[in-house]
C-alpha cells in the first residue's frame, strides 16, 4: 500500500477568544480557548464516492484502513493497492485503489447505498443492513475486575488532544501485559473507533488478545465495528443502547459499561471476567 503524503492540512486546534460567567468569580482564567478543528473527510474506492464522515483530521491512514475495515470494503489492508491523502479547500478526501476482488466487491455493495452520512451507519439503504449481525467473536482473554477498572483509569492520561479540548473521544487497545497499546481519539466516536482498528491492524496486534475501551457510550454500530475487529471485550464508560446489547449477546462479546470511578456494569457474556 502506497500513500502519497500530501501538504499539511488545517490545524488539529484553534485557540478562540471566549468571555466567562461563573457564579463565582474566577481569578486568572484564560482569555480564550482550545476547540477542536472538525473537517469533512470523504471516502473513495475506485474514484467513486463512498461516504462522508465530520472527524478529526488526524492518523487518517489509520482512518482509512480501519473504516474500510469496519465498514466490509476490504478483509485485509493488503487489499488497498493504493492510498492518497488529498486536501482540498472543502476537506480531505481520503482516495484508495482496491484490488480485483474487493473491487468487484464493492460495486455489488454500493448498489445498496443510499448516499453519504455524516456520523454512523453511513448512507445505509436497507434497514436489515442498518441492524446487521456481525460474525461471532471466539476466544478472547479472561480479566479481573480489579484489570478492567484499572485499565479505564489509565484513560484521561493518554487522551493528550481530549485534555487540551475537552471535546474529542478516545477508542483504546489494552491488553494485560502491555496496558493501553495503542489510543485514538476524534471528535467522533465512530470515527476514533475506526482509527482504532487501523492502528491495532498496523501495530500487528489482535484484538482478541485484550480489551476495546470506550470514552462513549455504547450503540449498537459501535458493536459492529468490535466484532469487525475480534475483540471480545469492549468497555464503556457510558450506558449501551438496547439493541447494542442483543447485538453483543449474539456476536458473543463480553459488554462492560457504565465503567466509572465506583465500578462499572457487566451486561453481556460475563464468563470472561473473574
Amino acid at each position: 500500500m502506497s500513500t502519497l503524503a500530501a501538504a499539511l492540512g488545517p490545524p488539529l486546534f484553534h485557540d478562540v477568544p471566549r468571555s466567562i460567567w461563573r457564579r463565582e468569580a474566577a481569578d486568572g482564567a484564560a482569555p480564550s480557548r482550545v476547540v477542536a478543528e472538525e473537517t469533512p473527510i470523504a471516502f473513495a474506492y475506485q474514484g467513486t464516492s463512498y461516504a462522508v464522515m465530520m472527524a478529526t483530521p488526524a492518523d487518517l491512514e489509520d482512518f482509512a484502513v480501519g473504516f474500510s475495515l469496519n465498514e466490509g470494503v476490504i478483509r485485509s489492508p493488503d487489499e488497498i493497492e493504493e492510498l492518497d491523502v488529498v486536501r482540498t479547500d472543502d476537506g480531505i478526501l481520503l482516495r484508495m485503489a482496491l484490488a480485483n476482488g474487493p473491487a468487484d466487491a464493492f460495486w455489488q455493495r454500493r448498489r445498496y447505498l443510499s448516499g453519504p452520512s455524516g456520523c454512523g451507519l453511513c448512507g445505509i439503504e436497507s434497514l436489515a443492513q442498518a441492524a446487521r449481525q456481525p460474525r461471532p467473536v471466539t476466544g478472547g482473554i479472561g480479566v479481573s475486575a480489579d484489570a478492567i477498572d484499572a485499565a479505564m483509569k489509565m484513560l484521561p492520561a493518554r487522551q493528550t488532544m481530549n485534555r487540551l479540548t475537552g471535546a474529542l473521544h478516545a477508542a483504546a487497545f489494552w491488553t494485560p501485559d502491555d496496558g493501553i497499546v495503542v489510543l485514538r481519539e476524534d471528535v467522533g466516536r465512530h470515527n476514533a473507533l475506526d482509527k482504532l482498528t487501523g492502528a491495532v491492524v498496523a501495530a500487528g496486534r489482535s484484538a482478541s488478545e485484550g480489551a476495546v475501551l470506550l470514552t462513549s457510550r455504547v450503540s449498537v454500530e459501535m458493536v459492529q465495528k468490535a466484532a469487525s475487529m475480534g475483540a471480545a471485550i469492549l468497555v464503556a464508560i457510558s450506558a449501551p443502547t438496547a439493541l447494542a446489547l442483543r447485538v453483543a449477546e449474539a456476536a458473543g462479546i463480553t459488554l462492560i459499561a457504565v465503567a466509572r470511578r465506583d465500578g462499572f456494569e457487566t451486561f453481556t457474556h460475563p464468563h470472561r471476567l473473574f
